[in-house]
């Protein structure tokens, strides 16, 4: 049973890596399976209330002291899959992106400059002695980027509703989901230029790149379920009119190309353009 939490998650989807214990090297592997036994463990509210409280302290701490122990954890045909928070990473990570999201006025009263500076500094440090590292999970809030639609199909689709709303997310196999990319990227290269879609998708692809072919790879809309009315939600059916748009691609059909990709981000506009709504 999951541990109960007050905190709903922000408006932020996630595409999250499950790998199984074997892509884990000891003494780590062990860890997570005495740590999947476990009665209870984290939900996603769980870890947005952890990060939530260090945002409290003056001044903030913008990254975690220390990494995570924790993980989501899942069964894929009986076998045992990890997706490591790695909290400390992804805030660094992010911390990188602020600049891009925030008038600097609203950056440097919410994180004054002296404590970005030392946590940059930081980052640059760690990685130092940890260059090959990665994150099991890619954030991206107020939408889904069409690019992480291209990994899935839409008989994956997931729509349950829970005690604390609605649940949309899909599933694959990493092998499919590879496939989805080198597939999705001939079509792209032979119709387009190369720009941000192309790029994108690339960027995507290297990533899933860096884990175990038995990787299962989750697309969860997360608190972007509370952004969208229950009945749009519903209906959303975004990795099918991806898939529509690359099979006329393919097929040499601009016209319906260009309608399916307008659906999408009139969609997902529409969605943006929430977070300024007063």
């Amino acid at each position: 049973m999951a541990l109960a939490s007050s905190v709903m998650v922000p408006y932020a989807a996630y595409l999250r890596v499950y790998e199984p214990l074997a892509a884990f090297p000891e003494p780590e592997r062990s860890y997570w399976a005495r740590y999947a036994r476990r009665a209870e463990t984290p939900t996603v509210q769980d870890e947005l209330r952890r990060s939530l409280a260090d945002l409290l302290p003056t001044p903030p701490v913008p990254v975690p002291v220390h990494e995570s122990r924790d993980a989501f954890i899942t069964a894929v045909d009986g076998v045992t899959c990890v997706c490591p928070w790695r909290t400390r990473l992804r805030g660094w990570q992010a911390l990188e992106e602020l600049s891009e999201l925030l008038p600097a006025p609203v950056l440097d009263a919410a994180l004054p400059p002296v404590v970005r500076r030392q946590a940059a500094a930081d980052y640059e440090e760690w990685l130092e002695r940890n260059p090959d590292a990665r994150p099991w999970i890619r954030t991206a809030t107020w939408h889904v980027p069409v690019r992480w639609f291209a990994l899935f199909g839409d008989d994956e689709r997931e729509y349950t509703k829970s005690e604390q709303g609605p649940v949309l997310r899909y599933r694959t196999p990493m092998v499919q989901a590879r496939r989805r990319v080198a597939r999705g990227l001939r079509t792209l290269r032979d119709s387009l230029e190369e720009g941000p879609l192309i790029d994108g998708l690339v960027d995507v692809g290297r990533w899933l790149e860096e884990f175990h072919p038995r990787a299962l790879v989750e697309l969860d809309y997360g608190g972007l379920v509370h952004a969208v009315p229950e009945g749009q939600l519903a209906e959303d059916r975004s990795a099918a009119e991806v898939a529509e748009g690359l099979a006329a691609l393919r097929e040499g059909d601009s016209d319906r190309a260009g309608e399916a990709y307008e659906k999408l981000s009139d969609r997902w506009r529409e969605v943006r353009e929430r977070q300024f709504a007063s």
